[in-house]
């Protein structure tokens, strides 16, 4: 069915939604039109993420309705007993977050299956929490994570609290597309018995489940700054770093109240260090010892700490990471069994450290569920004790209550750390320059080429081919040593040319590991239209680190295809 048929369809139904038609008849640009009705919004393992608008290519109540549909459909299907233990439901500071999540709870007890509500915005953790202490089916959060304010997304969750798997959301997928009429999806009542509302002890359980987790510090002098970015991540935060003893907590003022327009910021990531210029602004001023902001959805954190030169630095997710690692690893009794998991494009930083202790590490795929898996995994095989996940993108995870990346635990733990140092007369800062010093100076950092569109989702294809057909074997004085295709689950000896599989799920990702610890990977965004490049180096001195990464980038975009 071509682009035109689709948008027809819509149109006609405008005389009903007057809100399709004004949207849609005011669009004059025939690319607009055509990239918003050529396919459909994909729907994988992380769910649907998209543009906020009318039509079957961007996110809408229509779209929302139908792929809750599919889902209620799905889970009827698997177990009839499914309709009783209902779903979660909750959603971000973003435009449309409360009337999707809504709809997707009128959608759920249209079809008789309990849909447990909350009633304001809450973190994407709590939600995985809600789904375990809750006992439910599934979980459904709304949000778009960090991205920009025209997007916003839809994310689905197994009764393990982890984002669903491949063959799930195959599953899901397949009852999806037996709803082909987006506007006949039933609605029950707003008030109708199966939507209920999610009770305060859940939230009482959650925090306490974090302060279990965490060291309590009565009396603490830190001075700490934190931004929540206008996103959900403010009560849970200052009411966890409260009552573990924490008083001396200023927040951002400017992005303290959730707001989908993210006024203050260009993108509300705390990957991006100019979110953070509010913040170190008021730190200065107060002389604050930490600063550390949370995404939207509250699952990622940004931390900034002091320079010697009184500046503040601004960390990245693998230094951030790396400090976690050592820092649990020293102040906890461990287990001969214990073990981190990171992902496969994550720095090697935090692994060489776990295995200084004698912890075990384990990679796995981009997508914190698979971090999740590993912990489920462990918890029924008592195979190894979980001592925290984390993943270069500012997502980390301690303790056992959840299986998605955490930013309140994760800020616990940060404060924490940094109170421990503050004992001892160092800054986090300085913390990291011995760790550099003891195990090598790594020095990561991220290409991301957004590519739009038809002609963009081509240009990504040819990208990914190029690079598997053809690669360079060298750069500064490192060589390639290993080539890892996760699509075809091949890993190759460069220098041998024997290969093995690769015991991960299969995705489009290509990874090529040289000598010294240095290494670069390229992957499709599986949520952005965007392709990522990450670049990993190990260097003798911050300057030869810095060198390194120079080369290397130099070297990987001489081979991107024009």
């Amino acid at each position: 069915m071509d682009y035109k048929t689709n948008l027809q369809k819509w149109l006609d139904f405008g005389q009903y939604d007057q809100n399709i038609k004004k949207e849609l008849s005011a669009i004059t640009d025939e690319k607009e039109l055509e990239d918003r009705f050529y396919t459909e919004l994909s729907f994988g393992t992380a769910g649907m993420r998209g543009k906020i608008g009318m039509g079957t290519n961007r996110i809408n109540i229509y779209v929302v309705a139908r792929a809750t549909q599919g889902l209620a459909q799905y889970l009827l299907k698997e177990d009839p007993a499914n309709a009783e233990k209902g779903v979660a439901i909750a959603y971000d500071s973003r435009h449309f977050s409360k009337e999707f999540a809504q709809v997707s709870a009128q959608v759920l007890a249209a079809n008789g299956i309990n849909a447990y509500l909350y009633d304001s915005l809450r973190p994407v953790p709590v939600l995985s929490f809600t789904v375990r202490h809750l006992k439910t089916a599934a979980g459904i959060v709304i949000t778009a994570s960090h991205n920009t304010k025209i997007y916003n997304g839809y994310k689905v969750y197994g009764p393990d609290g982890g984002q669903i798997t491949e063959a799930v959301a195959a599953g899901v997928v397949e009852q999806i597309h037996t709803v082909t009429d987006y506007f006949s999806v039933k609605l029950a009542a707003d008030n109708d018995p199966h939507i209920i509302t999610v009770p305060k002890e859940v939230d009482d359980a959650y925090i306490e489940a974090v302060k279990g987790v965490a060291k309590a510090n009565p009396g603490s002098d830190l001075k700490i700054i934190y931004t929540p970015l206008h996103g959900s991540g403010n009560i849970p935060v200052r009411r966890v770093l409260k009552e573990l003893g924490y008083e001396n907590v200023t927040v951002v003022k400017e992005q303290e109240q959730p707001d989908g327009d993210f006024p203050t910021v260009a993108k509300p990531n705390p990957e991006e260090k100019a979110v953070f210029d509010l913040a170190i602004e008021m730190a200065e001023k107060e002389g604050a010892d930490i600063i550390f902001g949370t995404d939207p959805d509250a699952d990622r954190l940004g931390v900034c700490c002091h320079k010697p030169d009184g500046s503040y630095a601004v960390l990245t997710g693998n230094q951030t990471g790396g400090l976690l690692v050592d820092y649990m690893l020293k102040s906890r009794d461990w287990p001969d069994n214990k073990a981190i998991v990171k992902t496969i494009v994550t720095s090697e930083f935090g692994a060489v450290i776990a295995k200084s202790y004698g912890a075990a590490v384990y990679n796995v795929l981009t997508g914190f569920k698979y971090i999740g898996e590993k912990m489920t995994q462990w918890k029924a095989s008592g195979e190894h004790t979980f001592v925290m996940g984390y993943e270069e993108s500012y997502g980390a995870l301690a303790g056992d209550y959840a299986r998605d990346k955490d930013a309140v635990v994760a800020s616990a733990l940060v404060v924490e750390m940094a109170q421990y140092y503050k004992e001892r007369g160092m800054t986090l800062y300085d913390a990291l320059q011995a760790l550099y010093k003891k195990f090598g100076y790594f020095l990561e950092t991220i290409q991301s080429i957004e590519l739009d569109g038809i002609e963009g989702k081509a240009q990504i294809a040819k990208i990914m081919d190029a690079f598997r057909a053809d690669h360079f074997d060298h750069f500064a004085d490192a060589e390639l040593v290993e080539f890892d295709d996760y699509q075809s689950q091949v890993c190759t000896n460069v220098k041998t040319g024997e290969t093995s599989g690769i015991d991960l799920p299969v995705s489009n990702v290509l990874k090529f590991i040289f000598n010294e610890d240095s290494w670069y990977a390229i992957r499709p965004s599986g949520t952005e239209p965007k392709i990522k490049i990450y670049y990993s180096v190990k260097g003798k001195s911050p300057e030869d680190a810095e060198a390194k990464l120079a080369e290397i980038k130099e070297a990987v975009n001489a081979c991107l295809p024009q």
